[in-house]
């Protein structure tokens, strides 16, 4: 019973009464929203949280000011941060900048906003999940997070969903758009 659940800072039980063999693969931390798979498969929970599996993860990211394609390229190329008090080299990632505020809901609470300083959005995909991996890494350049939604998870996407929205699919169509045989 795979599931698509798309949420900010609201707990499973809150939303929907899920059966109690369901659970979340992977997870976000409470700063951030978007795309949790929730499922009882648990060959589906191997493939995606198996690090030799990797596959791609995709962010929609606001970061404090306005980034440079210089900054782009230090993210895509791996850089290091500081991970549970040891230094790593983050894998390979795709980043863009994106040029218009991308179609996603009003965050409550706002970010903080300032007048005199810009943000900008980037589309981050990687195909690792270290722990606040994304935040370290835009932090690491000079341009610290500050809305982080978890866009797509390879070909599974939030684009079509509210927050608090729970979409089952089947599971053919769940390892159809994963890729998996």
């Amino acid at each position: 019973m795979p599931v698509l659940f798309c949420c900010r800072k609201k707990k499973l039980r809150d939303v929907f009464d899920f059966p109690t063999d369901v659970y979340p693969v992977g997870r976000l931390d409470e700063d951030s929203e978007g795309l949790l798979i929730l499922t009882n498969d648990s060959r589906l929970n191997h493939v995606l949280l198996n690090p030799d599996k990797a596959h791609f993860r995709t962010y929609l990211v606001q970061v404090d000011g306005k980034i440079d394609n210089h900054a782009l390229e230090k993210l895509e190329d791996g850089l290091s941060i500081n991970v549970k008090g040891k230094k790593i080299i983050t894998r390979k990632a795709k980043a863009k900048l994106i040029n218009d505020e991308p179609p996603v809901p009003d965050r409550f609470p706002p970010i903080r906003f300032r007048k005199n300083i810009p943000t900008s959005w980037i589309q981050l995909s990687l195909t690792e999940g270290k722990n606040h991996q994304v935040r370290k890494m835009t932090a690491s350049v000079g341009f610290p997070t500050l809305r982080l939604i978890r866009w797509k998870i390879e070909n599974i996407s939030a684009a079509e969903m509210k927050s608090g929205e729970v979409k089952e699919l089947s599971q053919q169509e769940i390892y159809s758009l994963l890729k998996i045989a």
